[in-house]
This record gives structure tokens, C-alpha cells and sequence, in this order.
């Protein structure tokens, strides 16, 4: 994958971790099926999406902070050509994949204290989208994290229901919903809307 896609300008940006490029499919995707359906049926529009901005992280794929060389100067010094390029184009909304993308976010950011790896499990993450729902403003850059994978657990394989959602999909609506919430409700200020 290059290491930028899409529009700098565009308010929705996307942060991943360039070890693992399949969330733009297997995360994002399922959030923005939801996404737009919500949005569709409550304003009969839809999001265009050709120019939302893809960046990785980190553009080299070896410094990507592990347990034994967290936040190496390399790493620093990609915070700082991010928050640079945060700062010029203010983007609305910057999605975040797992926890290296969501602390490199809160660097870029200057939110303390600094955080290693171990201090973002799926439950925190979880938690840390539903704060950054609740403390939503359009007039700032507003980090929503999501997690990078969301496994189906065994209690769900044991008491399989067709006709109940698994826990992908419940996450997926559940994201999906409460990020069209923010887009519908601040539908004049975001410039995304096909024309």
C-alpha cells in the first residue's frame, strides 16, 4: 500500500498501521456500510467517499513500535510530520485502527500521558471510541478509535443463532451508528456529501 491515499483536504481521515492494511477492508468497510445506510435514511444522501484520506502511520513498515523498541526517534519524527500536516488541513474526524494508530493519534495530539502498548486492549479501545462519541466537536480534530480486528468469541460458536447478530456485526452497527449520529447531526459543516 502507498504510504497516503485521497484528499489532505477531505474531513474524514483514516490512520492505520502499515503491518496491517487490510482494515480499510475488513473494519472500515462494515463501519462505512453502516455508516451510509444510516445516513441515507435519514438525510437520502450518501457519503462520497473517493477522496477520503488514507495515511499510514509510519511510512516505513520496520520502525513500527513493538514491546522491545516502542516509539523509537524514527517514530517521533513521523508525530511530528503528521501533527504538521493535522494542523494545516484540520480534518474533522481522524479514525484510528488498534492501538499503535490511536497513541501515535494522542501524540500527534499532545495528549498525556504517553502510552505503551500493553495500555490499549479491545476493552479500553472500546471504551476510548465511546468518550470520544460523547466529547464529539465539529469545530476540532476529533480521534475515533476503532479496533483493528474483532474476533467472534466461542460462546457465540456454542450458541450459534442465525438470526441474531454476532459480535462483528453488533460492533460494526454500534460504531457505524454513533458516527452517523455525529455526521447527521453536524451535516452542514462537513463537506463529504455526493453531489
Amino acid at each position: 500500500m502507498k504510504s497516503e491515499l485521497g484528499n489532505r483536504t477531505y474531513p474524514i481521515w483514516l490512520l492505520i498501521n502499515p503491518k496491517y492494511p487490510d482494515v480499510r477492508y475488513d473494519i472500515w468497510r462494515p463501519v462505512l456500510d453502516e455508516i451510509q445506510d444510516r445516513v441515507f435514511r435519514e438525510l437520502q444522501t450518501r457519503i462520497d467517499t473517493t477522496n477520503i484520506y488514507i495515511k499510514s502511520a509510519v511510512d516505513d513498515i520496520g520502525i513500527v513500535p513493538n514491546t522491545l523498541n516502542w516509539w523509537a526517534k524514527e517514530v517521533a519524527k513521523e508525530i511530528e510530520l503528521f501533527r504538521k500536516l493535522v494542523r494545516e488541513h484540520r480534518p474533522k474526524m481522524l479514525v484510528t485502527f488498534g492501538a499503535f494508530p490511536f497513541e501515535f493519534a494522542r501524540r500527534v495530539n499532545e495528549v498525556k500521558p504517553e502510552k505503551g502498548p500493553k495500555a490499549w486492549s479491545s476493552l479500553i479501545l472500546r471504551n476510548e471510541f465511546d468518550k470520544s462519541m460523547e466529547n464529539f466537536d465539529i469545530n476540532q480534530t476529533n480521534t475515533i478509535p476503532l479496533l483493528r480486528r474483532v474476533l467472534t468469541t466461542d460462546k457465540y460458536i456454542e450458541t450459534h443463532n442465525y438470526m441474531s447478530p454476532t459480535d462483528r456485526e453488533t460492533y460494526f452497527q454500534h460504531v457505524g451508528t454513533k458516527i452517523a449520529e455525529k455526521i447527521i447531526k453536524n451535516k452542514s459543516n462537513l463537506d463529504i456529501w455526493i453531489k
